[in-house]
């Protein structure tokens, strides 16, 4: 059985509110028409009389029959079960023996209950229309939540295939250095694999695992190359999508550094207010197709994340300038 949550109880508060809202209305407007008490009454009477059925078959659909019965393609038991609360619902039109009446007021009443029965009925259908657009709604989230979740779990084995390639260039170098390394990336995995498993995670957390990241990549780089990183965060505290930036951390060391020419690769982190705004300009050395060192997702996995994770708050530049540097910048409203 599914646990009841906040939002179905608020969910339930809504719907209450707004049938409540529905049924008084005739009675108010008649206040504001006439401030007449006894018309005021009579159309609350009205109101209640015609409306109280319908409200109740949808709200029992909406809670009961659909999710037991629609959902679960029981579409013959649906069907009888909403006959039998159409009818129970309304037998308060047919108690009364009306046989007597003359025929002109006989057809008034055989369109009282016409009337009742099509109100009872699109009751029905508005309780449909309301479960089918949720239950799209829970699928679409689902959707995205698992593209959410395989575009990171792609980052991982990228991020630790670059990391233990770095390593192993520095193990033919500096067997000291080596094993500081390997301490490093065993923070940085720690931190990968059990702190970012949830949505959002602490800009500092974040933070650092980019700074540490950045020095366990800096140990590939020659004297020819100038690394640069810049982090201002006046709010630690805020939240944001773990290893947002990772990828194009990556790229930037992929195609900034240069063993025969000077290369720069800048990279910066500024938080103001609720606004994050990462910037990352390298030295543009455009790999062969041959060379596969520091592969990764690239920036097509970013834009993907950011268009499923802060649709219509971000903005994207990318360029290359005349001086031959490859410009990236993200602005993101969290």
């Amino acid at each position: 059985m599914k646990k009841i949550q906040a939002k179905d109880i608020w969910l339930l508060v809504a719907q209450i509110l707004l049938l409540s809202f529905i049924m008084l209305s005739p009675a108010l407007i008649s206040y504001i028409s006439s401030g007449d008490g006894k018309l005021v009454m009579d159309s609350l009477w009205i109101a209640f009389y015609w409306l109280i059925p319908a409200m109740i078959v949808y709200l029992l659909n909406f809670y009961l029959c659909i999710p037991l019965l629609w959902i679960r393609h029981r579409y013959w038991l649906f069907g009888v079960t909403n006959a039998g609360l159409i009818l129970i619902t309304n037998l308060h039109l047919f108690n009364n023996n009306h046989s007597d009446l003359p025929d002109h007021f006989r057809a008034g009443y055989i369109s009282s209950i016409t009337v009742s029965l099509l109100l009872c009925l699109m009751a029905i259908g508005i309780a449909l229309s309301v479960r089918y657009m949720m239950r799209r709604s829970e699928h679409k989230q689902k959707e995205i939540e698992a593209e959410l979740a395989w575009l990171k779990n792609q980052i991982n084995p990228h991020f630790l295939f670059n990391t233990l390639n770095n390593i192993s260039s520095l193990a033919q170098i500096d067997g000291d250095e080596t094993q500081e390394a390997i301490m490093q990336l065993s923070d940085l995995l720690r931190y990968a694999m059990y702190e970012t498993n949830k949505p959002k995670v602490r800009l500092d957390g974040e933070v650092e695992f980019m700074r540490n990241y950045i020095g366990l990549m800096k140990l590939r780089c020659n004297e020819m190359t100038t690394v640069k990183a810049q982090f201002t965060v006046h709010n630690s505290q805020m939240e944001v999508a773990p290893l947002l930036f990772i990828s194009l951390i990556e790229n930037a060391f992929k195609h900034g550094m240069n063993s025969n020419a000077p290369a720069t690769i800048d990279i910066s982190l500024t938080q103001h207010d609720d606004t994050l705004v990462f910037l990352c300009n390298n030295t543009n050395n455009p790999k062969s197709t041959k060379d596969r060192s520091g592969s990764g997702i690239g920036l097509e996995n970013t834009r993907r994340r950011l268009d499923l994770l802060y649709p219509g708050h971000y903005t994207w530049e990318q360029k290359i300038t005349p001086e031959n540097i490859y410009h990236v910048k993200i602005s993101i409203r969290l």
